[in-house]
């Protein structure tokens, strides 16, 4: 059995679809943080039967949009005091600003690099979001 030690104050980062939490470690550029960081692959779950889960023993500024994107099922915990304070459940943002960008060469866009690349979610299920300028659709896991 892997045991892994109490976080004092920090946040973990569960329910990461297993093999997806490699992402997520990398986005948040933790491989060169200067606190503890246990990053767990493939553990058991009963909801998911495979997960990955990411802890940080430190607080740290977490674009929670960002987050949904890569995985809107993920659960983020706040810890304070050993204790957990805060159970953030993520989902797919209604709307998202320069997360992801619209590739159509005839968007505004591409041609007044001032415009903010602003997409609206348009189906959940598929994951699709749909550019407020030419409607061009990408999916939430582009994010160039």
């Amino acid at each position: 059995m892997l045991n892994i030690a109490k976080i004092k104050n920090g946040i973990v980062i569960d329910h990461i679809r297993a093999g997806q939490g490699i992402h997520i470690f990398n986005w948040l550029g933790l491989d060169k943080a200067p606190y503890t960081v246990a990053f767990v692959v493939n553990a058991t779950s009963q909801r998911m039967y495979r997960k990955d889960i990411i802890k940080i023993d430190n607080t740290i500024a977490i674009n929670f949009d960002i987050l949904g994107l890569i995985d809107p099922h993920i659960t983020v915990n706040i810890i304070e005091g050993e204790t957990i304070t805060e159970k953030i459940h993520l989902q797919l943002p209604e709307r998202v600003e320069n997360i992801i960008l619209c590739k159509n060469p005839r968007c505004i866009t591409s041609t007044e690099k001032y415009m903010p690349h602003i997409f609206h979610l348009e189906d959940p299920a598929l994951r699709t979001y749909r550019c407020e300028y030419c409607d061009e659709v990408r999916f939430a896991g582009e994010f160039n």
